[in-house]
Parts: structure tokens; sequence; C-alpha cells
């Protein structure tokens, strides 16, 4: 069947599939892996070290892929500049740029006249029409089942993608709980135009600094298996349950505060357990979706799985 959307017109890909940041863990190997299965693979600007290692990423990014590629910025890291990160995109002349965790204009000014195509997250419907208003080519729509950072309302991706695809004119990728064909189809059946996915490229052969007892919580994960850390900071985030974010959790009911959180919140902690699959001492990010992760797959196979069965859902709609 055939796969044609307005996000896969619009980022020249086969499968309406995006590939999400990933913080700490979406590289080349990743990202490549994605593009050349069909979808768009994406590096993370923000977790490496300079513009010279974003150069070098996005070299090794083409040498393993002719397929269109992103790089994401994910700004809300604690006011960390991203002017230069941004400018080497623009040199190298990427295919995509998405945003998120924070306000996207200054990227998207950036960008402007380059032909670089621009992706902004947003998390309700005033974020959406805003992104629109500021010049991006298609939002990526959060719903409260996603992984890592999310909106304060706690709005599931199921209401919010229509609300969403009914307030902008531009293409609309719905993001949270999704990570099988079924979930690509209830996107679409929602309105949108295609799916970004985070958790479920976590749990693939090709995510390389992923820890293997990172991919093994997620695999042994139920439904409730994730908790929303950092509510008292007005910066909610999913994450997978364990001793460290039952800490977090007891801190933020003694209102300890940033100061008070910010070793147990941190990228270290954070690398802590998704690098050395430390559980005592590090959290990992994940959504309510990794309940549906048995496996990892390579990410040729996970999409030859996902295609098939979206495929045999539409088989069955047309009949």
């Amino acid at each position: 069947m055939e796969w044609k959307t307005r996000v896969t017109e619009l980022l020249d890909i086969t499968y309406p599939i995006v590939q999400g940041g990933l913080a700490y863990l979406a590289y080349s190997e990743l990202a490549a892996a994605v593009s050349n299965a069909g979808g768009l693979g994406q590096i993370t600007a923000m977790s490496m070290e300079g513009p010279d290692q974003l150069k070098e990423e996005i070299d090794s990014v083409r040498k393993k892929t002719n397929r269109p590629f992103g790089v994401n910025f994910a700004i809300g890291q604690h006011g960390r500049p991203f002017q230069d990160m941004v400018q080497v995109a623009v040199d190298e002349e990427v295919p995509v740029i998405s945003v998120t965790g924070g306000n996207p204009k200054g990227v998207l000014d950036l960008v402007d006249g380059t032909g670089i195509k621009t992706l902004v997250l947003v998390a309700s419907r005033r974020q959406a029409v805003k992104a629109e208003e500021l010049g991006a080519d298609a939002v990526m729509v959060v719903g409260h089942e996603g992984g890592g950072h999310l909106g304060r309302d706690d709005v599931g991706t199921f209401v919010l993608t229509p609300q969403v695809s009914d307030a902008v004119g531009i293409p609309v990728l719905a993001s949270g709980g999704i990570g099988d064909g079924r979930g690509i189809m209830a996107a679409l059946a929602l309105g949108a135009d295609g799916v970004e996915m985070g958790t479920r490229f976590i749990a693939v052969k090709e995510c390389v600094h992923a820890h293997p007892a990172y991919q093994q919580a997620l695999i042994d994960a139920e439904e409730t298996s994730t908790s929303i850390i950092k509510r008292s900071l007005q910066t909610p985030a999913r994450a997978l349950k364990n001793t460290w974010t039952e800490r977090i959790l007891e801190l933020e009911k003694e209102q300890a505060g940033y100061e008070g959180l910010r070793s147990y919140i941190s990228g270290e902690a954070n690398k802590k357990f998704i690098y050395d699959g430390d559980q005592a001492y590090g959290f990992g990010w994940a959504g309510q979706v990794a309940s549906r992760i048995q496996d990892v797959p390579t990410a040729a196979e996970l999409f030859e799985r996902m295609i098939s069965e979206a495929e045999g859902i539409r088989q069955r709609w047309n009949t």
C-alpha cells in the first residue's frame, strides 16, 4: 500500500513516522537506521558537547544513510545557549530541524529562509497555534501518555490530537502512547498526518547507547510502571518508576524546590541509569507505551511489523 500523507510529502519520507529526539540516546546509528527504514530519524543536538561534535554526528549520519534525517534541539535545558548549535545545522544544510522543550522562536528565526523543514513539539492547542504563527512547517502534539517532558494540563493524546488538528492548517504528528501499527492508524483517524515515537525507539538494536538494563526495564514495564516527576517545578515529565524516582517524589512532597531536586533530576542522574544501568542512583524517561514493548528488534524489523499491522487495519476498514 502507498503511504502518502502531508507529513511524508513534507519530509520526503516513505512512512509518516518520526523518531523522537531522545536526550543522550539519539545519535547517528539510531537516526540512520530509522531513516533507512522509511521514517525520519533524528540526532539530539543539545546532548552533545558542542558544535564540533554536532558536525561530526551529522557527517556520521550522512555516511550511514542518504535519506532525510533531522536534528532535534531540546532548548529548555537550563538556559544553555543553542545558537551556535543551530548554526551548525544550518551550515550543514540538514533536511529537518525539530524544536522541543521551550519557546521555538529563537530557533525558527535562525532557520527562516534556509529551506530547512521545521517541526515543533507542542502540548496544547494554544502552543500549536503559536508555533504555526511563528512559521513552523508542522507540529508534533504530545499527550499525557508520553515519556519525558509533557504539558501541564494532563490531556491525553486521544483528545489533544483532534483538538490541534482542527486548530491549525499545517501538518500534525501525534505523539504519546504510540508504538505500533494500531497507534499509527488511530493517530490518522484522529486527524493527524503522522506520528512521532520516542520510547519505542529506545528498545531497538540501533539505540546502541541505551544500556540493556534500560531496554529490559521497558520490556518488563506494565501500564502502571511510569510516574510523573518534576510537577512541583512546573515541568512535569514521565519516567520509569524506581527507587530514584520515588525519592524525587518524596522530595517534591517535602517542597525541596529546584535546589533540593537538582542532583536528582540532572542529566548526570539520567545517564547513570540509561548508560550504566544503575537504577539505584538514576532514572530513565519512558512513556506509558512501554507496557506495549516486548522485545528489542532492529529498526527495520520494527517498521516492517508496524506497517504490516497498520495495512492489515486499512484492509479491514476497506471491507
